[in-house]
C-alpha cells in the first residue's frame, strides 16, 4: 500500500512540473498538442535536427524554422467541439 502511494504521489509531482506528462483530466487532443508542440520545438531548438529537416524538405533552415513555429500555435489543428 505504502508503495502505491508513494508512485502516485511522485506521478502527481511530475503532472505539476511537466505539463506534457498530463494529468487525469487531460483530453486526448490536449496530449497530442502537447506532443506535437515538443516535437517541432525540439527541431527548431536542435540546428542539426532543423538543418537535417531542410535538407529533406528541400528549403532553407529559416523557411523551415519559421514553418515549425507558425505550426506550434495549432499543431493539430482546432479543437473539438465540446458537449
Amino acid at each position: 500500500m505504502a508503495d502505491r502511494l508513494r508512485s502516485q504521489a511522485k506521478l502527481e509531482q511530475l503532472q505539476a512540473r511537466f505539463v506534457g506528462v498530463g494529468h487525469s483530466s487531460t483530453t486526448k487532443y490536449e496530449w497530442m498538442v502537447n506532443q506535437h508542440r515538443d516535437a517541432l520545438s525540439s527541431i527548431v531548438g536542435h540546428p542539426p535536427l532543423l538543418a537535417y529537416m531542410s535538407t529533406a524538405l528541400g528549403e532553407s533552415r529559416t523557411q523551415v524554422r519559421q514553418q515549425m513555429l507558425e505550426k506550434m500555435i495549432m499543431p493539430c489543428g482546432p479543437p473539438p467541439p465540446n458537449h
